[in-house]
């Protein structure tokens, strides 16, 4: 066919230089976007202004005091937000041809962003378009065929004219089915990736099955949910409420999911049920109680669970103020965040003091949904910005669980261990599922509060639930009513599809339905380890630093399984592209509070045939303990030092827990240097003993066994499940309660 079309479509980056201080931030021939955003138009300028609207910015740029002249000249450099320059320059009335000098940019599309700009005073707050919004379907067939793609988009177009109507006002096609409306995740960007949409194809595919039509509502080309084959009908829209509601008028849902998209479909939950839109799962009330901390606090003394102390604080005076009370070292974030966003962990009143001159109290409008409180509050919410303060337990074992609710029973899915201590953002972290280090004691007091706290808050679908373990005792750190970045990886780990499961739920069915097996929940099944480690990006951002912290920087992430903890994770270390040497030289360097346990990972590594070489603190605690270790200068203290060591190539594994922060420190050089040329880092204690343990056990058994997911939860379903055999299967119970074939969760 020709190629012949009525749309157009612009696609558009979304980058994450806020999670990387010190980077350079020039656009170049490395790519550096961590998502994209894509968009359909009747008109390019209608197809650019909704692309603008995708990207779901944390804050988007200011400009409004800058000068003409610095904007002008900063167009010459290729950066995030070039465009959002080119259009504050064309409101303020600069010429086209000034903007073409500065920038190479073909004449047309800037003519064609001067009448944007000048037809919209506020580009993705409000509808800029004359005439009525219509929905168009994509077609596949050039116009030689009838198209049934079930493909739609949203334009702006002019009312039909003249007696016979013109063209009709939608292209919607549906049958007589009920359908549900599922919110997809939007751009990938850190903190809200592809597992999020796993969960959303999921529900797509169990909505079908239930004899319902599903609709599907994202704007990420990069996803399964938007292939136009995953739903009934997709609407390649942006997440907002406006687009939103504009669907819902033409669908009339039986209901609609909000709780697979992560935080951007939370965000607009109250604004669609305020709208009349009929919402399934978990309330709009019991999200708000589990994300107030005023209301989520009173619930845990109620049940009886500990929380470390916190505050809230609504300015810098407040916040200090506040500090004293809650006892550091502190945990602080602003009030609406995401992926860790802006999380810092502080230890005294002046490292606030820097932290408040950094990120003082948000603007309420720069929030995506212009709340600064809970994202699930409507943008007319009178919650005022402010910072929270919360005691960081230093040293603490830190657990994700995922469970099901249905209001009325709990089942635990998987209860997982972060392989680093507190401190270190769940997304960043390593964790092991089944834990390795937690007694049976411990395990059942955790799955009694997940099941109180499930129930308490009212939860209908997914629950994650984080917690630590502090001198031996437990402790609450938050709980999700919605699916978490875990559930792929825990429905994979356990052989059961959680988001299938969950969005049943959500359908009317119960957990009783489902004849789950009742004995080693959140354990697994059979006799294999699952861990499950971060993709991290530092190569493609240089000048920032590999120290992994409160704020999540990590891209995506790998699964080992093998028969053992050490072996699964050196599966995971290789698959995320940094796996561990079976030999040479290790260069390890730690802050002084970790210097009483580096023996162990000395000790080790030095028993397997690494030369061990350190600096002078570390060393001397090393050689203390009767491990022969080598001194090397800081690099403060001149040639030779470890940079040339790495620089040469004769360090072939690094481990540098940090001792300061910030550019130019030992430690950021260190962990650069490591980063470019491809050495593995590690930057906690635990992640070096585990890297020890991982490589003794390779260097003992060889090569390690090779496992078929499908086989190893075949056997768990013939033994401990109870659900039957089905080789090559993931098993999973039908609507009647039998079981049946399913290829979800398998691997």
């Amino acid at each position: 066919f020709e190629p012949t079309i009525d749309y157009v479509v612009v696609k558009w980056p979304r980058f994450a230089f806020e999670k990387f201080p010190g980077t350079d931030v020039t656009l170049s021939t490395q790519m550096k976007s961590v998502g994209e955003a894509m968009a359909i138009g009747r008109t390019f300028q209608q197809a650019f202004a909704k692309a603008l609207r995708s990207r779901e910015l944390d804050k988007p740029p200011c400009l409004g005091g800058v000068s003409e002249q610095v904007l002008l000249d900063g167009l010459q450099i290729p950066s995030a937000d070039r465009y959002e320059a080119i259009l504050e320059l064309l409101r303020r009335g600069t010429r086209v041809e000034a903007i073409h000098e500065q920038t190479s940019i073909d004449p047309w599309f800037l003519r064609e962003l001067c009448t944007l700009a000048e037809d919209r005073s506020e580009i993705g707050r409000q509808a800029p378009f004359a005439g009525e919004r219509t929905f168009r379907s994509v077609d596949t067939c050039a116009a030689e065929f009838p198209a049934r793609t079930p493909y739609y988009y949203s334009g702006w177009e002019r009312p039909p004219s003249g007696p016979s109507g013109g063209t009709p006002l939608h292209e919607v096609v549906r049958g007589e089915r009920p359908s549900v409306v599922i919110l997809g995740a939007g751009p990938n960007r850190i903190g809200q990736g592809i597992e999020f949409d796993y969960c959303c194809v999921h529900a797509a595919m169990t909505v079908r099955e239930s004899g319902r039509d599903a609709v599907m509502i994202n704007c990420n080309p990069e996803t399964v949910s938007t292939d136009y084959d995953t739903s009934d009908r997709l609407y390649f829209e942006p997440l907002t409420l406006e687009d939103v509601l504009a669907v819902v008028e033409v669908e009339r849902p039986e209901g609609m999911i909000v709780q697979f998209g992560g935080q951007t479909p939370l965000k607009l939950a109250a604004g669609l049920q305020h709208a009349g839109v009929p919402l399934l799962g978990t309330s709009v009330d019991a999200i708000d109680l589990a994300e107030d901390r005023g209301r989520f606090g009173a619930l845990l003394a109620k049940l009886g669970y500990k929380a470390p102390p916190y505050a809230t604080a609504r300015s810098v005076d407040e916040a200090l103020e506040q500090a004293r009370n809650v006892g550091y070292p502190l945990l602080v974030r602003p009030s609406y965040v995401l992926g860790g966003r802006a999380m810092e962990i502080v230890y005294s009143r002046d490292g606030l003091a820097d932290y408040l001159s950094r990120e003082p109290p948000p603007d309420p409008r720069s929030a995506p949904d212009g709340s600064a409180g809970s994202p699930s509050k409507p943008s007319s919410s009178p919650s005022k910005p402010s910072i929270f303060l919360d005691r960081f337990l230093e040293n603490a074992t830190e657990m994700d669980v995922d469970a099901l609710c249905d209001g009325a029973d709990v089942w635990i899915g998987g209860i997982m261990q972060h392989v680093e201590e507190a401190g270190v953002h769940s997304g960043d972290s390593a964790c092991v599922l089944p834990p390795h280090s937690l007694g049976e004691e411990m395990l059942e007091q955790i799955r009694s509060a997940t099941r109180e706290i499930a129930l308490a808050i009212g939860v209908v679908g997914l629950l994650n639930v984080q917690y630590a373990v502090h001198a031996g005792e437990l402790y609450v750190i938050e709980a999700n009513p919605r699916a978490s970045r875990t559930v792929p990886f825990v429905s994979k780990a356990v052989g059961i599809p959680l988001a299938k499961l969950a969005c049943r739920i959500m359908l009317g069915e119960r957990i009783s339905d489902f004849d789950l097996p009742q004995d080693r929940q959140g354990l697994g099944y059979g006799d294999h380890v699952s861990v499950k480690e971060a993709v991290l990006p530092f190569d493609r951002f240089e000048g920032s630093d590999a120290v992994l912290g409160p704020e999540m920087r990590s891209t995506g992430e790998v699964m080992g399984i093998a028969r053992d903890f050490p072996t699964a994770f050196a599966k995971a270390q290789a698959a995320a592209g940094v796996p561990l040497p079976s030999e040479g030289t290790a260069f390890i360097t730690v802050t002084d509070s970790d210097k009483a346990g580096v023996f162990a990972v000395a000790q080790t590594l030095h028993d397997n045939g690494f030369r061990i070489v350190a600096t002078g603190g570390t060393a001397e605690a090393i050689a203390r303990m009767g491990v022969p270790v080598q001194r090397l200068n800081k690099i403060g203290e001149g040639s030779p030092h470890v940079l040339d060591w790495i620089e040469r190539g004769d360090v072939h594994l690094v481990v540098n827990t940090p001792t300061g922060s910030g550019a130019r420190t030992d430690g950021w050089e260190i962990r650069r240097a490591a980063v470019t040329h491809g050495i593995p880092c590690l930057t906690t204690l635990a992640a070096g003993v585990s890297a020890a343990r991982a490589i003794a056990r390779a260097r003992a058994d060889g090569e390690p066994e090779v496992l078929c997911l499908q086989e190893l939860h075949g056997a768990a379903r013939s033994g401990a499940l109870g659900l039957g055999e089905a080789p090559g299967h993931d098993v999973m119970p039908g609507p009647d309660g039998a079981s049946r074939p399913d290829g979800a969760g398998v691997a």
